[in-house]
């Protein structure tokens, strides 16, 4: 996976926080959030669920996402990712 933890250079254009939701839930909130943006817009991820770090970059490339960072921030709880042009 290409994910690092540097997100020091990345500005969010919005922020969604998933507290503990899980994998279906998790995704379905995300995919709603990001239909919000516009294509190359970053969408700064707050998710406390143990799977998100699998989940959600395999997300992103099932759906044309760009992943940017993740997880980031001091407990590790942070994704970054840029939507693409497939929703």
């Amino acid at each position: 996976m290409s994910e690092t933890n540097d997100q020091k250079n990345i500005l969010p254009d919005a922020e969604i926080d998933l507290g503990e939701m899980g994998c279906g839930d998790l995704i379905i909130a995300l995919m709603k959030a990001l239909k919000l943006l516009k294509d190359g817009q970053v969408m700064k991820v707050r998710s406390l669920d143990s799977g998100a770090q699998a989940d959600i970059p395999s997300w992103c490339r099932m759906r044309g996402h760009v992943f940017l960072a993740g997880p980031c921030g001091e407990n590790n709880e942070y994704y970054y990712i840029k939507k693409g042009g497939c929703t």
